[in-house]
């Protein structure tokens, strides 16, 4: 059985948006069971946990031996499991595993300044004047993205792992005007976040906050 890491509580702006949510969302597409092992600071802290995951950070992924750690090394093995996540032909696999690249390596990495800005950060003096430079950087990356995407449903022929990671990583956008401006991408965000695989995980995310 599959066991994944995620968080026994973060506080309320933060729920639903941790990033376990990505793997769950990826086993839930690809139908695989799993277990989830919830975790507090002093887990974070324990030698044991650094062996899996040296930065302390959620998820972890465990599986008969194996321990992997960042959510989309995660995202990528499992779907290399499911061709609901990763077609069969060789072409379309790699075009789908260039775009869960990309939402890693071109979107999140400008996205992510604004994130840590916007929900940490607003009050000091410097967030307030790099802001400005960063949203012309977001806006750039979104209308290049909404450009490659056009008219169609999802990226590539249909919904892949890297629809998944794209999704993932626009969602944690705090502001959502920036997203709205691109009406194609809005509507494929939204399309993306309907999909019962991702109710479910996100479902189940929440769930494990209110045990708390």
């Amino acid at each position: 059985m599959i066991t994944i890491s995620a968080f026994k509580w973060v506080p309320p702006m933060v729920q639903g948006f941790v990033r376990d949510i990505r793997v769950r969302w990826a086993l839930e597409e690809a139908g695989i069971p799993y277990k989830v092992r919830l975790i507090d600071p002093s887990d974070q802290a324990s030698a044991a946990y650094r062996a899996r995951q040296p930065f302390g950070q959620v998820p972890t992924f465990e599986e008969d031996g194996l321990a992997l750690f960042e959510s989309g090394a995660i995202v990528l093995h499992i779907a290399q499991r499911s061709e609901a996540l990763l077609p069969k032909d060789d072409f379309e696999r790699a075009r789908a595993v260039t775009w869960l690249f990309a939402a890693l390596n071109s979107i999140e990495v400008v996205t992510q300044q604004l994130v840590e800005m916007d929900l940490f950060n607003a009050d000091k003096v410097w967030a307030k004047l790099r802001r400005p430079d960063v949203v012309t950087r977001v806006e750039q990356r979104l209308s290049e993205l909404a450009a490659a995407l056009g008219d169609r449903e999802y990226l590539e022929r249909r919904f892949t792992a890297g629809d998944l990671m794209m999704a993932a990583v626009l969602r944690d956008l705090p502001q959502a005007d920036l997203l709205k401006a691109q009406p194609n991408l809005a509507a494929y965000q939204a399309r993306c976040e309907a999909r019962p695989a991702f109710q479910r995980a996100l479902a189940a995310q929440m769930a494990d906050f209110e045990k708390r």
